[in-house]
């Protein structure tokens, strides 16, 4: 029978969800990779186990999360069962609805209909009367903002989620549907999108400044650009790596000569600060207080320990900074 560490709250920071009275830990652990039926189920168990126990309240899934589809709501759902349980209310467990799901009109985009009857069949998976962040999982450019956000709307009205969510959405976008949520008087906390030293999409479409504007939290996923921010690439492309076994998420074209010279500069800054390149990439989302929550993906117990010693520091000064944003591309004159 598992126990949880009786420390497991002294390793991590919890951060205030914008104005909201929901507080997330600095870093918190997705699914999204390594729970499908394609990966070892006591790894699985081994690495919420160590999340837990290292103060990682925040579990992150989505309905489409595997391979297969599904699959991994229902593997989280089996470790719940098993080991999380007597936990449940120290827990945060989120996921989304927005991608495609199954065939036919009703299992993609963001209608009413994908919408309720997903978050029914996620609850169902996972063994759970709610989960308590739901998130529409990408905007939708023909369904009405008003039908999508009703729908979240009513799964909280409905007790099923106890939190809204939005993901992969732009500033302009984010505001209108903000004002349509507050309406509703519906607890709207959060912005999950892509960020990483790599990819400053939230910075270029206004997403970052219009949520600290609109007291609205933000989680980010990928932080590591699918492992390119990490010391796995600073001599060319392991036969191990992702590239090579999953060709779906990184892509081979990606791993150019000047992304692997951008990558050797970023390393050695790092060690500079005295941290590897993932621990500094980690910390560099985290250096100005906006970004609430850090989403890792792991394979191995030891990688999220790694990742929560990036905490250790995530103070930069100007010219590190500068430095980071020459390394990588993003410096402006």
């Amino acid at each position: 029978m598992y126990a949880a560490s009786p420390a497991h709250y002294s390793t991590l920071p919890y951060h205030r969800c914008g104005k909201s009275g929901l507080m997330l830990p600095a870093v918190s652990l997705g699914l999204w990779h390594n729970f499908g039926d394609t990966a070892n189920f006591e790894n699985m168990r081994l690495l919420c186990r160590t999340a837990f126990d290292n103060g990682i309240t925040h579990f992150d899934l989505a309905n489409n999360y595997g391979p297969e589809p599904g699959s991994a709501e229902k593997n989280f759902g089996r470790i719940l069962k098993e080991d999380l349980a007597p936990y449940r209310d120290e827990l945060l467990i989120s996921t989304k609805a927005g991608y495609t799901m199954w065939e036919g009109p009703y299992g993609d985009w963001g209608s009413r209909k994908y919408l309720l009857a997903s978050l029914d069949q996620s609850l169902k998976r996972m063994g759970l009367e709610y989960v308590d962040i739901f998130y529409h999982h990408r905007m939708d450019p023909n369904t009405p903002l008003e039908e999508t956000m009703g729908a979240l709307a009513q799964a909280v009205r409905s007790g099923k989620a106890l939190y809204a969510g939005l993901s992969n959405y732009n500033g302009e976008t984010l505001e209108k549907a903000c004002a349509i949520l507050d309406e509703l008087h519906v607890p709207f906390v959060i912005n999950q999108n892509r960020y990483s030293i790599f990819d400053r999409t939230i910075e270029q479409n206004g997403l970052k400044e219009t949520a600290v504007r609109l007291n609205k939290g933000i989680i980010a996923f990928s932080p590591l650009a699918q492992g390119l921010l990490t010391n796995r690439y600073l001599n060319g492309i392991p036969e191990d790596s992702r590239i090579r076994t999953d060709g779906r998420f990184l892509k081979e074209s990606v791993i150019t000569e000047e992304k692997l010279a951008q990558i050797r500069t970023l390393n050695k800054i790092a060690a500079a600060r005295g941290q590897t390149l993932a621990e500094m990439a980690l910390a560099w989302i985290l250096r100005d207080g906006k970004v609430t929550s850090v989403l890792i993906g792991a394979s191995k117990p030891q990688q999220i320990l790694d990742n929560i010693a990036a905490l250790n520091n995530t103070t930069f000064t100007a010219d590190e900074l500068e430095a980071i944003d020459k390394a990588s591309g993003f410096y402006k004159e």
